[in-house]
């Protein structure tokens, strides 16, 4: 089997401004990598078994600041353009973009896509097949106390039961206030709550915070501190009266042995995935086999991809029995998203494929 590769970028408008710890998004960049295929006698390789297909699309999302292998626009188009032009190298060594998961996230997809026998199918799953769908948690971005309780009765309106709500970015009594005003109206049976700091917190106040938050049932807190802080969360993990779940942290570990030593060392509660992010699949998938040798529960989570990835990822994850909602309701963010069969309804998503 041998490969031809090319990208372009497209640019995502957000359809309102979306609040982060790390500030306000408008807009979102993407690279689509185009993979077509034509088969010879070569030995088949995990991926090229068989081809279904001649095309296929994979999206390369980043976002700036947090992604390990994007620094500026010039080097990662660079690396796209060596890895296009080297495509058959990097298919049978998927392995050596292990630093590059945004990127090996895009080959993989567009891999899967080419060897589908039903176009838009990637995994044969019930949930691809649109027979089931997968539970969602609502996300509810940053920004003023109103926004974000108009953002919050939206959801539960829409039938969500679990809500993620960004911190760090208003002032924490306000944040609190938020919580309460929820919490006073649905108990935790009725509506799962987490949050999500993105390492807003300093370490000397962290506990405390956490002993705030713990009074309103939260199911978990992502990322309180900044990564990189081995001991210092490890003794978080520990003292926490909030459990909590890993995300930034598994950024640029590579490796199963390090994987494992961050998992023994540090203890999460939980642990998030994003494949862009992560490791890509075959990143995710590592994560996945040593958190359930360890019994750490995990979710997986989009990285404001397109439609294109989150169709991907949402495919992914429906191979897993994962009861826990996952994070995967960012399909409705941009003005110019890109066509999809994926649907959300009463705290699911579907796949509405036909």
């Amino acid at each position: 089997m041998t490969y031809k590769a090319s990208f372009e970028k497209q640019t995502f408008i957000f359809k309102n401004p979306s609040g982060t710890s790390r500030g306000i998004l408008t807009e979102k960049h993407a690279w689509f990598i185009t993979l077509s295929s034509k088969n010879h006698s070569a030995e088949p390789t995990r991926y090229s078994s068989f081809v279904a297909h001649s095309s296929s699309l994979g999206e390369c999302s980043v976002i700036p600041g947090l992604s390990p292998d994007f620094t500026d626009f010039i080097s990662y188009e660079n690396k796209l353009n060596e890895v296009c032009q080297n495509i058959n190298y990097y298919v049978d060594h998927l392995y050596e973009l292990a630093l590059y998961p945004s990127i090996l996230f895009g080959i993989e997809t567009a891999l899967l896509g080419l060897k589908s026998m039903n176009q838009g199918i990637l995994f044969e799953t019930p949930f691809s097949r649109g027979e089931v769908g997968i539970p969602i948690n609502g996300l509810i971005w940053m920004g003023s106390k109103e926004f974000m309780l108009q953002q919050i009765e939206e959801k539960l309106n829409a039938g969500f039961s679990c809500l993620k709500m960004k911190i760090g970015a208003i002032d924490f009594a306000s944040e609190l206030e938020i919580l309460a005003s929820i919490r006073k109206k649905y108990s935790k049976k009725d509506i799962e709550l987490r949050v999500d700091a993105n390492g807003a917190f300093t370490s000397k106040e962290v506990l405390g915070k956490l002993q705030k938050l713990s009074n309103f049932d939260l199911h978990s807190i992502e990322q309180p501190i900044k990564t990189g802080q081995w001991e210092e969360m490890a003794n978080l993990c520990a003292k926490t009266p909030l459990p909590i779940a890993l995300d930034e942290e598994l950024i640029s570990v590579v490796g199963e042995n390090n994987k494992a030593t961050l998992l023994e060392i540090i203890k999460p509660q939980y642990i998030i995935l994003k494949p862009s992010l992560h490791g890509g699949l075959t990143g995710s998938s590592e994560w996945i086999q040593l958190a359930n040798q360890r019994n750490i529960p995990w979710w997986i989570t989009s990285a404001l991809e397109s439609n294109i990835g989150l169709n991907c990822i949402a495919q992914y994850a429906s191979t897993f029995n994962n009861s826990l909602p996952q994070g995967l309701g960012t399909g409705g963010l941009y003005l110019n998203n890109t066509p999809t069969s994926l649907s959300i309804h009463k705290g699911f998503i579907w796949n509405c494929f036909t």
